[in-house]
C-alpha cells in the first residue's frame, strides 16, 4: 500500500499528522508532507483514517 497527497489541493488542516505522525507531517507553509509512502502494515489504519478525514481529499492510497 502507497500514500500519494496532491500538495497544490492541499488546505492545511493537519488532519493527517493528528491521525499519524509517523506518516505525515507539515511543511513551513502547512502543506502535508508523506514521510513514508510505502506504508507500514502496523499503520495501515492510520492511513485510511486519514485518508477517509481529509477535508480536501488530497490523500490517496494505492
Amino acid at each position: 500500500m502507497k500514500l500519494e497527497a496532491n500538495r497544490d489541493a492541499c488546505i492545511s488542516s493537519g488532519n493527517c499528522v493528528m491521525t499519524s505522525e509517523a506518516l505525515f507531517d507539515q511543511d513551513d507553509d502547512g502543506v502535508v508532507v508523506i514521510l513514508a509512502e510505502d506504508v507500514p502494515e502496523a499503520e495501515e489504519d492510520h492511513a485510511r483514517e486519514a485518508v477517509d478525514i481529509c477535508p480536501a481529499s488530497v490523500l490517496r492510497l494505492v
